[in-house]
């Protein structure tokens, strides 16, 4: 008891998640009874000897057969003591993205946007490159948009102006940003930049390509396509 007093104290002054600090006082309490019942078994004159070796064989087959459950556990503990992500951030891990929805020891549930739930070891979330897009605040959207090579290119910026005004949401700071980006074989591609909310960057993301368009019509810039000539 005193010792599990002194382990609570120590948790308390660390920044540890509540949950880490959960597991750890559990697994603190079964090796102290462990401790406690052998050396009882010892006062009593009880041979401990076999039964310490048959659970040192026994111990070591269980951790061989359960090596994946220990490594998602282990990885389990190492989000919860980094945090890397928390529930309800949006993250992208091996290809596979979506929101958070919970963190096991075990696992760690994904709700993709199409309204699927992914489940993930946490061995695999530990050890690979996530992303996420949620932690920063904001999200940069850019967009590429290709105009004729006879539409002057402060009149397609002025176009791509009039596109970002139109839009809702757009953050003014960082400021959006517009580049002349590649010469094409029969275009010119320029590229917008700006910044959104996580909230609010899909409506962004697609209230602005909308809005190109509407704008390159009214400034008469025609966006250029490929011709396919068959004989």
């Amino acid at each position: 008891r005193v010792l599990l007093k002194l382990t609570r104290k120590l948790l308390a002054g660390s920044k540890l998640d509540q949950r880490v600090q959960k597991y750890i006082l559990a697994g603190t309490r079964l090796l102290l009874y462990i401790v406690t019942a052998l050396i009882v078994a010892d006062c009593l004159h009880i041979n401990m000897t076999s039964l310490v070796a048959l659970l040192s064989v026994g111990s070591l087959g269980i951790t061989l057969a359960a090596e994946d459950i220990l490594g998602n556990v282990a990885g389990g503990l190492v989000i919860l003591s980094s945090h890397p992500f928390a529930i309800g951030d949006f993250v992208e891990v091996s290809g596979t993205s979506g929101t958070v929805d919970e963190i096991s020891l075990n696992h760690t549930k994904l709700v993709t946007p199409d309204g699927l739930m992914v489940m993930l070891p946490n061995k695999e979330l530990a050890s690979s490159r996530m992303t996420n897009y949620t932690v920063l605040g904001r999200r940069r959207v850019t967009r590429k948009i290709t105009a004729s090579y006879d539409a002057p290119t402060e009149t397609v910026k002025a176009a791509c102006r009039q596109a970002l005004e139109a839009t809702e949401n757009v953050l003014e700071d960082p400021a959006p940003s517009i580049y002349l980006t590649e010469y094409g074989s029969s275009s010119i591609e320029y590229t917008v930049y700006c910044w959104a909310t996580v909230e609010h960057y899909w409506q962004v993301h697609f209230d602005l390509n909308e809005h190109l368009r509407t704008a390159f019509a009214q400034n008469g810039v025609e966006m250029t396509y490929d011709h396919l000539n068959v004989h």
